[in-house]
Formats: structure tokens, sequence, C-alpha cells
């Protein structure tokens, strides 16, 4: 139970008017009743309950009755309209003749509004948003934030003449580099069956459409991920975040791919420690040609020398 300001400067000036010293509140949680425990002085007003609307102990439920929360990964936000095709009103009774058109028309306006080519882009877009969210263990968080971009994109009129599974894929990506999770654009692309190329083309084009100016990933976010898939220990993570540390204090981290610069740290902290994961394993865990690590490990070790 919760007691508003305005209540307790009523309260106050009724103790006051009683002359009642004490201002000592209690509330009855069965009545919803507020009164002075000193004085017995009741408010007029009752308290007001903020908490969630939940079935009554004796009624042998204890679940929310005001139904499930707002989405914006839905089609109609979790706010659907049901319309029984029943012409009967709560009691049974047979509605009139002129009730019996006016629902006509509105089981008719809520079929049509279903049928909106608006309304199946959302419903084809989330579905496959549910999707690759599942395959790639995306959070809530990076799914809602998909659902507000994709429906702002819509708003925009841009939709018309592209794959939705395309705009879908590449607001994904720019949902997970704004909310910070460490997801590729290689990982995103095999998932939703794009063309990588296609992909970035398509998140350059809605980068610019929206004025949005994501964060790049940084290579210490990519780390742990490759060590777990290849088995590495927890020496050979702390030796590869030393070597990205350093790496990026000598600039050798500007304007490379952070997926590339951490398996070349993590490659050269696993032949350090003496462990045998070999350059083609990381390279298909991380998605990266092993030509590439091999240049960028290289790199690195020119430039790092004897820091390590």
């Amino acid at each position: 139970m919760i007691l508003n300001y305005q209540g307790e400067k009523m309260l106050t000036e009724l103790i006051h008017q009683d002359d009642c010293k004490k201002n000592n509140i209690v509330t009855d949680p069965a009545t919803g009743e507020i009164a002075c425990s000193n004085c017995g002085t009741v408010l007029p007003e009752k308290s007001l309950e903020v908490g969630l609307e939940n079935s009554s102990p004796i009624e042998g439920y204890s679940s929310s009755r005001v139904g499930s929360k707002i989405s914006l990964k839905m089609a109609d936000m979790g706010l659907s309209t049901i319309i029984e095709a029943h012409d009967k009103d709560s009691t049974g009774k047979s509605l009139s003749k002129e009730n019996r058109r006016m629902f006509y028309r509105l089981r008719m306006w809520d079929r049509n509004s279903r049928s909106a080519n608006t309304v199946k882009s959302f419903q084809k877009a989330f579905t496959l948003l549910d999707a690759i969210g599942t395959k790639l263990g995306l959070p809530e968080v990076v799914i809602e934030q998909t659902a507000y971009l994709f429906r702002k994109i819509s708003a925009k009129k841009i939709l018309s003449g592209r794959s939705t599974v395309g705009v879908l894929c590449a607001t994904t990506y720019i949902a997970c580099r704004l909310t910070n999770t460490p997801r590729t654009i290689h990982d995103i692309a095999d998932v939703g069956n794009v063309k990588t190329k296609h992909l970035q083309r398509t998140y350059r084009f809605l980068v610019k459409e929206l004025d949005i100016y994501p964060e790049v990933y940084t290579p210490n976010e990519f780390v742990t991920r490759l060590a777990k898939a290849t088995n590495l220990s927890e020496k050979t993570q702390r030796l590869a975040f030393k070597i990205l540390d350093i790496a990026g204090k000598k600039g050798i981290s500007t304007s490379k791919n952070p997926m590339s610069m951490a398996a070349a740290a993590v490659h050269i902290a696993s032949l350090k420690n003496s462990e045998k994961v070999t350059q083609l394993k990381i390279a298909q865990v991380s998605g990266i040609s092993a030509v590439t690590i091999r240049d960028r490990a290289n790199e690195m070790r020119k430039m790092i020398g004897g820091e390590i």
C-alpha cells in the first residue's frame, strides 16, 4: 500500500485539528483505510495499490488478470482485438437487429485491418526475428530494440523494393551494435541465409537513413567466445586480453576487423602457453581466414616484440 503526498497532507491537517501531537499513520490492507494509530482519525481517501492486479487467494489463482505485457516484437504489440462470432451478449441473449449490423461491420473492419500489407510485413519479419534470436541466443533487449527499429524503418516508407529478410537482418546487427551485444555480421548473415555483401550494403543504407552511429566492437569482446569454442584455459584468455591491450595502446587494432584481432591474439596466446590449438580451428570458429589470422599475428608480434 502506498500513501501519496496529498493523503499525508490531508491526514496531518485532520490530526492537527483534533490536537493530536503524534503522527503514527497505519494502513488497513483489507479495506485500504488510512488512520492515525494514536487518535483514530481516518483519512477520507483510501490508499492506492500500484502493483500487479492479482487474483484473490480465495479463488485459487495467483497470476495477474491484466493480460500479457505489451511487446514491440508482436505485430499488434500484444493488444489484439477479439470479437465473438456469435451475436449474443454476456447473458446469452440475442442482439438486436441494429447491434447485429454494427458488430458485423466491426468484424469486417477488424478482419481487413489484419490483412493490411503493413501487418503482414510485421508478421513475417517478427516471426523471422524470433528464429534469429533463438539461434544467436540474443537477449530480450536486443529483440525489442530490433522490433522498434524495424517499425521505425517501416514508418519511413523505405521497405518497398527491398527484401524484408535482408532489412531485418541488418536491423538486428544494428541493434546488437547499439546494445553492445557481440555478434558479427557473418553470424547474422549465416542465420538469416543472406549474403554478407548484401547485408553490409543494407546496413550502411539503414545507418544513413536512421542517422545512427553505432559504436565499433572491441576485440576483447570476442576473446571469451573464441577461447570457449576452442577449449582454451583461463590463463590463455588472460594472456590474450593482455596482448590486445598492448596492441590497442600501440594503435595496431585501428581500422581492423575486431574478430580478426581477437583470433590473432588467441592464436599467439595459445602458442605462448603451449596449448595445441591449430590455426585452422581458430579460423573455423571465428569465421576469419587462416591467412588473415597469420598476417594479423605477424603484425602484432613485430609491434609488441618482447612485451609478452
